[in-house]
Order: structure tokens, then C-alpha cells, then sequence
């Protein structure tokens, strides 16, 4: 009983301290210890569940970040895939809490390790680690150097020197004061001075547009768009895009914005040619049956393709393309495979398929395999060639299906990938990407490659990245996502 009394008295001083802001402190978020200085980055952090205190009091800081939770910041941050999973690194376990948000970073160039495979997850991060961190994490050109990541947060208002006029890059950096450059480099409200650029316009998908003070559901919405509003994006972190519309500035998520203008804009730009097969709303439907996408089964009658545990990649992929084309039919789309059955066909004529039949877009269904049975994941591939045709709608149409496809089966996120020697997408003459829907050599991946339950999932999914792409191309898709439910 008296312990229960002292723990109860403590919490309530605690309190007291923080109301009264002694030794320079403010509550921040239900927070204690966070200087008045960091007070309103700490708190925007929090509330966006980017940023968190070892206790529902404590923020901890003057305590110094570490490797593992940097990742964990900037993952959030970025809304990398965070779930627990195995990882490049002999010292980061599957089950840490930061092992998805470590994978994802690295796997994007944000991170990388060290000699022996190994990641120093504990390892103190200095500023000058810091900077580079934050340039990689948002795009900021810095040439590869300490000095250049400086230079980039502090020219973009995101970053300050230290008294004796250098960037202070070898000090070790405490939580509350990598809170502040995050939040800066998230949100340019914060940030010292403001350099924004305009550099895309795009306009609403849809009405009733939830802008929001940061970028994930959990920040508060601050006004609405209607449909149809043109906008200016200033910057894009993750999947949300940070823009002004009139006198409004915040994020709204990216999928709801279209690269083209359709009839009733709220605000009329300088008039512009308009776009082959660009949609109007009233003729959504007769348009899209305008489009016809190509289905390719990898693999098939003498190619077996991989085999593992008995599975063998051809029948994989002809399973998971028909239940794909079965959903595609449900809508105004056309569609057409390479093969229905069990049948060879070589590399040039699944890529002359295409073009004979009229094709829009090319997605060719595989599975991976490996020597190491360790081997894992998810990934999507497509050509991109200097110059190449259609490079830029084959690498938004891989990214669409790669999230739609991380989303369903939540497997290692081994991201998109460009070739250039894969024939069945480099000599295709439509947008190409190729499906590599998991490992058939590795036990976990298998036996959701096996699954009838699991492969209609990722069916979904793909269904769903195919829609994903049209709909950022400025189609009118989104009555067709309830197929399949």
C-alpha cells in the first residue's frame, strides 16, 4: 500500500514540474522533459506516432539516439513497412521492434551496415550521421559527404550551425534535437526559413479531400478540398504529398491526386492540350474499355520454371494470372493472356502478344527462387534502359502492384528493381512490369504460394496495383476496387 502511495505521489510531482516548466521545460504531448525549444516539433511528431517516450511522462531528451532508433523515426517518418521480420544483419533479431523499419530503410538506400554484416544497432549517431540520414530519407542531393548533407539541411532551413560557426558534425545527437530536424525536414512549416519550391501540379480525385497537418491519418485534419481542386505539391514524404490550394497547406495522400485536369476544375489553369485517353468522368466506363491489359503466366509446358517443395513456378503462375483475368473481366477493361494452360512459349512471343493484341499494359505473374533457402520476399522488376519507352509507366505501374502486393502478403519488401536483360519486358512495346510474388525455394514464402486462400490475396492485390496505376494516370477506376471483396 505505501508503494502504491509513493509511485502515485511521485507521478503527481511529476506533474507539478511540468506545469510549472522548471529547469526550462514545457509538457510536450504528456511529456516532462522536453526543453521549450523543441516543444511544438516534439509534440508534432507524437501525435503523427512517428516520435515516442519510454514512458506516457518521459521523452527522454537529452538521451542519445542510437542507429536502431533513428531507422525506427524516419521509418515511421516515411511510413516504411515496419513489420518485424528478419534482416540483412547478424545483430538486428527478426523479432527487435525496428527489424522492418531497419530492412525497409536499407533496402531503399537509407541505410546501410557495417563490416560482418553487421548493423550496430546501438551505435550512437552523430549529426553529421544525422544529415546524411535525412538527405538520403527525403531526396536531398548532397554529394555523398558529410559537409554536402550539411549543407543540404541547412540551406533548406532544416538544420542550424553550432556557436563556433561549424555544423558541429562529430557531436553525438540527442532525441529532442533529432525530433526538431525530422519534423523540420517533414513539414517545412517548421522549419527556419522557407524555400519551397512549386514543382507539380495535380488536381483532386475526390471530394470531401481530408487535408491533414502531417502525413498519415493519425494528424488532425485542417480543412477539405472538393473534387476536382487543382494543387500545388511541394514536396512528397512516403505516400502523402504536402500542398497548398488557395490558402491551405498541408498533406493529403497522394493516391487521391491526378496527374491530368478533367472537366469542372475549381480552379481553371492556363488551358493545355488535353492528354490521349485522358478520362471525363461521364465516360469513365467506355474509356477504360478502351484499354486492354496483357496477363503473362511465367513459364509453362517444357518450363517448368523453379520448383520447390514440390511447387513448381508455372503452375503458380498460370493459377494466380486466371484468378487476376477473372477479376479484370468484372470491369470495362479488357484482357487477354499469353497462355490460359499449360503451354511454352518463348520470351519474343509473349512480347509480340502484346503488341498483335492490342495491349496497354504488360504484367507477367512469376515466382523467385534462390540457392540459399534463406532467400525471401516480394519484389516487382521492370525495363528501364536509358531512354527507354515507356520506362516511366513501368516503373509506376511496378510500384503500384509492389505496394498492393506488400500490403497482402506483408512478406520481406524487396522493392522494385529496373533491368535491362529481362526480354519478355525489354523487348515488350506497352508499360512492363514482372510480378515476383515471393521465394518458391523458401519454406515461409511457399507455402503462401501453395495457398489457394493466399493466392487469391495477392490476386487482389495486383488487380488492385492495376487499378492504382490507371487511377494515378487520371482514370476514374475507383467503383472497381469492391470487385473481388
Amino acid at each position: 500500500m505505501f508503494k502504491k502511495k509513493s509511485i502515485m505521489a511521485a507521478a503527481a510531482f511529476m506533474m507539478t514540474v511540468s506545469l510549472l516548466g522548471t529547469n526550462g521545460s514545457a509538457q510536450a504531448a504528456g511529456f516532462v522533459d522536453v526543453p521549450n525549444r523543441t516543444v511544438k516539433e516534439v509534440t508534432y511528431l507524437a501525435e503523427g506516432g512517428i516520435a515516442n517516450g519510454s514512458s506516457e511522462l518521459i521523452f527522454g531528451s537529452e538521451k542519445k539516439v542510437t542507429r536502431l532508433e533513428a531507422a525506427a523515426f524516419i521509418g515511421r517518418a516515411l511510413q516504411l513497412n515496419g513489420t518485424t521480420r528478419k534482416t540483412n544483419f547478424l545483430d538486428v533479431s527478426s523479432n527487435n521492434f525496428a527489424s522492418g523499419y531497419i530492412q525497409s530503410a536499407v533496402e531503399k538506400g537509407i541505410l546501410s551496415g557495417y563490416d560482418g554484416g553487421r548493423f550496430l544497432p546501438a551505435k550512437e549517431v552523430s549529426r553529421g550521421e544525422m544529415a546524411v540520414m535525412i538527405s538520403k530519407a527525403f531526396g536531398y542531393p548532397f554529394g555523398g559527404s558529410l559537409s554536402g548533407a550539411a549543407n543540404a539541411l541547412v540551406s533548406r532551413g532544416i538544420a542550424s550551425g553550432m556557436e563556433d560557426g561549424t555544423f558541429g558534425s562529430n557531436q553525438i545527437i540527442k532525441r529532442a534535437d533529432f525530433a526538431v530536424f525530422l519534423a523540420r525536414a517533414v513539414n517545412p512549416a517548421f522549419r527556419l526559413k522557407q524555400s519551397d519550391v512549386a514543382s507539380l501540379t495535380r488536381w483532386t480525385n475526390t471530394g470531401n479531400l481530408n487535408v491533414r497537418s502531417g502525413p498519415s491519418t493519425s494528424f488532425a485534419s485542417i480543412g477539405k478540398l472538393a473534387a476536382n481542386t487543382q494543387v500545388t505539391v511541394l514536396q512528397q514524404v512516403g505516400g502523402w504529398s504536402y500542398i497548398r490550394a488557395g490558402q491551405l497547406t498541408g498533406f493529403v495522400s497522394t493516391s487521391y491526386l491526378r496527374s491530368t485536369e478533367t472537366g469542372g476544375a475549381t480552379v481553371t489553369p492556363a488551358p493545355t492540350p488535353a492528354p490521349a485517353k485522358a478520362p471525363a468522368p461521364s465516360t469513365a466506363s467506355s474509356i477504360l474499355a478502351s484499354e486492354t491489359i496483357i496477363i503473362d503466366p511465367g513459364h509453362g509446358g517444357k518450363d517448368p520454371g523453379a520448383i520447390g517443395f514440390g511447387l513448381r513456378e508455372k503452375d503458380v503462375a498460370l493459377t494466380t494470372s486466371l484468378k487476376v483475368t477473372n477479376l479484370i473481366k468484372k470491369t470495362p477493361l479488357q484482357v487477354k493472356m499469353t497462355r490460359s494452360d499449360d503451354r511454352y512459349i518463348t520470351i519474343n512471343d509473349r512480347a509480340a502478344f502484346a503488341k498483335k493484341n492490342g495491349g496497354d499494359l504488360f504484367v507477367s505473374i512469376h515466382a523467385n527462387a534462390a540457392v540459399s533457402p534463406n532467400a525471401n520476399g516480394t519484389e516487382t522488376l521492370y525495363y528501364a534502359a536509358a531512354n527507354g519507352q515507356n520506362t516511366a509507366d513501368s516503373k509506376l505501374l511496378a510500384a503500384k502492384i509492389q505496394d498492393r502486393m506488400m500490403a497482402a502478403w506483408g512478406l520481406s519488401n524487396r522493392g522494385i528493381k529496373a533491368r535491362d536483360n529481362l526480354g519478355v519486358l525489354k523487348n515488350n512495346s506497352v508499360p512492363a512490369a514482372l510480378a515476383e510474388l515471393g521465394f518458391i525455394t523458401n519454406k515461409g514464402d511457399n507455402d503462401k504460394l501453395k495457398s489457394d486462400y493466399w493466392l487469391d490475396k495477392m490476386s487482389k492485390a495486383i488487380y488492385d496495383g492495376i487499378l492504382d496505376y490507371y487511377k494515378a494516370k487520371g482514370y476514374d477506376v475507383n467503383s472497381f476496387y469492391s470487385v473481388g471483396k
